[in-house]
């Protein structure tokens, strides 16, 4: 990967959520998602801003469900990572096992 190219840890993490959810991720569940998987507080901005940006890295895709009558005639945005968004996630990933490789144990504990 060229520079700049690396994901940051939030979207590496939006990444994951989106894997775990399938075809249920849409921008409240990874939300809770995240929340539930790291004990972080997230808001709501912050994931669609995050998930906007992978979008225009071509790291994820997005649909439109059918309006609902329980979202008032809303439609939902699902999201799905696509085979570039997981070679982004497995090169990041990669990079950090790399980085981590030889570190002296006592300062990872």
């Amino acid at each position: 990967m060229a520079k700049g190219e690396f994901l940051g840890e939030f979207e590496q993490i939006v990444l994951m959520a989106l894997i775990h959810l399938g075809e249920n991720a849409y921008g409240m569940r990874v939300r809770q998602e995240i929340e539930t998987r790291t004990g972080r507080a997230v808001s709501i901005g912050a994931v669609y801003a995050t998930l906007c940006r992978l979008e225009e890295k071509s790291y994820i895709s997005s649909k439109l469900s059918e309006p609902t009558a329980e979202r008032g005639g809303k439609a939902k945005r699902f999201f799905e990572i696509t085979a570039s968004g997981v070679r982004a996630l497995r090169h990041s990933q990669l990079a950090l096992r790399q980085m981590m490789s030889g570190l002296p144990a006592r300062l990872l504990n």
